[in-house]
């Protein structure tokens, strides 16, 4: 069947995107790990794993697991620091011609200040994606993501640090998402992310022993994109900035559900360790299902869910 052109660029909070496929934080390294795999100038963005103002070991091992829904990871944002990547792996991302978004911690406030004052100065980097959901960290993370009181703190210290545009990384692990939704975005949000891992364990019955040396750690994958498709159309229906859907995105038909359920783009997990190439194949199946449908331009999809 021959399709005319389709329109797949969207604009998240200020930054605009050629396509709506991203990657999750995390979950695609620095990004140099998957350029044998995929056109990093043709992802919609690169996420890379989060930055914190001094390196991080992250959590003993082991920490991953894979369960029957998913994987459970304990990773604990083990990064490079801020100095590090900007010095040592930011200069192959803008050569490779990326769009880049930084997602960045914390275990105080004023630590994401500083890490988001560093960035702001810093050539190639089109925004900042704030980590306040992070379930495997002992202090910081998601503390903030579970108080709007904190949530609100935060972002707008953040904000008052950086030009660049915030996007807010929201815990499914809170009671009312709505309430952190609008705590962030009163605090100058541009765009928001959901969601993060839900945290859980997994326990060898011949040890009678946690699995994971951190215990429990945060799943992901197809077991939780219910949850997340659910929290997405929550939150889209009040936000008034753009929506960034996150949980077991493994093809094209899952990508879509969060599009019409009211996510502007969406950001591929899980399904990048099964098949390096997933997020090309959703991008390829996205462009294919307007083709089919007749739809020459993305954003006429997005939230259009028949209720």
């Amino acid at each position: 069947m021959n399709h005319e052109p389709v329109e797949l660029s969207v604009n998240i909070g200020g930054i605009q995107l050629k396509n709506p496929v991203m990657t999750a934080s995390g979950t695609f390294g620095y990004g140099e790990e998957y350029a044998p795999y995929v056109g990093l100038d043709k992802l919609g963005a690169i996420v890379v794993k989060g930055i914190s103002l001094e390196p991080r070991p992250g959590n003993p091992p082991p920490r991953i697991v894979e369960t029957t829904g998913g994987m459970l990871n304990s990773i604990g944002l083990e990064n490079i620091g801020v100095d590090r990547f900007i010095g040592e792996k930011l200069p192959y991302l803008i050569d490779s011609g990326a769009t880049i978004i930084v997602n960045i911690f914390g275990s105080s406030i004023e630590e994401y200040r500083d890490v988001a004052n560093k960035l702001d100065d810093t050539h190639g980097i089109s925004g900042l994606e704030i980590n306040i959901s992070c379930p495997n960290v002992k202090e910081g993370g998601m503390t903030f993501g579970t108080d709007p009181h904190m949530a609100f703190e935060l972002v707008n210290l953040i904000r008052e640090s950086t030009k660049l545009p915030l996007i807010v990384k929201l815990s499914p692990n809170v009671t009312d998402i709505t309430e952190i939704t609008r705590s962030v975005q009163d605090a100058g949000a541009d765009a928001i992310s959901l969601i993060n891992t839900i945290k859980g364990m997994a326990i060898d019955i011949k040890t009678k022993t946690p699995k994971l040396a951190n215990i429990t750690g945060g799943l992901s994958g197809p077991a939780i994109k219910p949850i997340a498709l659910g929290m997405v159309w929550e939150v889209a229906r009040v936000a008034e900035i753009p929506v960034i859907g996150i949980g077991g995105i493994m093809n094209a038909h899952d990508a879509l559900e969060f599009i019409i359920a009211g996510a502007s783009a969406i950001q591929v997990g899980t399904a990048n360790f099964i098949n390096p190439k997933a997020t090309m194949d959703i991008l390829s199946g996205i462009e294919k299902y307007l083709g089919d449908h007749g739809i020459g331009d993305i954003k006429s999809l997005i939230g259009t869910l028949r209720i």
